[in-house]
């Protein structure tokens, strides 16, 4: 019976010839790309937090992605997305954490020890016309308000 494990496993021979490290920012990218492949995924990042955020972050893979390792070499991650509204979001949360999960260990060959996913916002998707209505940006959830 064949092995169903897609992940590569290095051998005695190919540790000899050095180290291969993936950068954390490498891995953020995945995610990232996982995570918008997934129906009902506006964005990731794009909170408040991460408006802040972009103002200093060099790298438009660091925004709504961290990536730590625990003492093990596992990964754990935690994601912020924007879903789009009428979204199942605890179904497409799910879907996220699977997708993230199989494509960060199919690249890099390292497990996954968690996929936090934080839903920072809901979007209205654009009109046919490719605009939305007059006076809406689109974004609930994100608090304020504009009366005077």
């Amino acid at each position: 019976m064949q092995n169903q494990d897609l992940t590569p496993e290095i051998t005695d021979a190919q540790a000899t010839l050095g180290d291969i490290k993936v950068n954390h920012t490498v891995v953020a990218s995945i995610v990232r790309l996982a995570a918008l492949e997934i129906n009902g995924v506006c964005a990731v990042g794009g909170g408040f937090v991460d408006g802040i955020a972009d103002l200093f972050s060099k790298k438009e893979s660091d925004r709504g992605v961290r990536v730590s390792e625990n003492e093990h070499g596992n990964y754990s991650i935690e994601l912020r997305v924007v879903m789009e509204f009428g979204t199942e979001l605890a179904k497409t949360a799910y879907e996220v954490q699977l997708a993230v999960r199989k494509q960060v260990a199919n690249m890099t060959g390292k497990p996954v020890e968690k996929v936090d996913v934080v839903i920072e916002g809901v979007k209205m998707p654009p009109t046919e016309q490719g605009s939305l209505p007059a006076g809406d940006d689109g974004w609930s959830g994100q608090g304020g308000s504009d009366t005077n």
